[in-house]
């Protein structure tokens, strides 16, 4: 049986940065997201930040640091709140189990990035064609006869 668990930090939000710049490490990006912080917590890791605090200001602290490179910084929800013993490495030891998803993200942003940095060289009037709906052909509608020979089939 599990043990009843209690978070430690109950109305909060906490949210993976991910910084993956040729002009900024974790560490640069932490101590200008320590400068603009206003109580969030945050901690460095080695792929970024991980950011905890009420919901309003991990939303300002992070539409901040996204200004120093945007096509760089990216961001997502954490699933579960820091210390978790039900998630956490310390209790379970090894990596924590999304670890290994962070891992393969990772690896994929740089193709996110060149994405949006093309779209900023083709500036705004080439924007995002809005999209079409696919074309759907209309299939007949089944023929009454054949529908009885269908019936009689499986019937014999």
């Amino acid at each position: 049986m599990m043990a009843e668990y209690s978070p430690d930090y109950v109305g909060t939000v906490t949210r993976y940065v991910f910084v993956e710049s040729p002009s900024m490490t974790p560490g640069e990006l932490a101590l200008r997201a320590y400068e603009a912080s206003e109580g969030v917590l945050i901690k460095e890791t080695c792929f970024g930040l991980q950011v905890t605090g009420e919901p309003e200001s991990v939303d300002r602290l992070i539409e901040e640091i996204r200004t120093f490179d945007p096509a760089h910084i990216f961001v997502k929800d954490r699933g579960s709140p820091p210390g978790d013993p039900r998630r956490c490495r310390a209790n379970l030891g090894g990596a924590r189990p999304g670890y290994l998803g962070h891992e393969r993200e990772f690896r994929i942003l740089r193709y996110i990035t060149r994405g949006l940095e093309e779209l900023d060289r083709r500036g705004e009037e080439a924007g995002v064609p809005e999209p079409t709906p696919p074309v759907s052909e209309k299939k007949p509608l089944l023929d009454i006869k054949r529908l009885q020979e269908l019936i009689e089939t499986e019937e014999s």
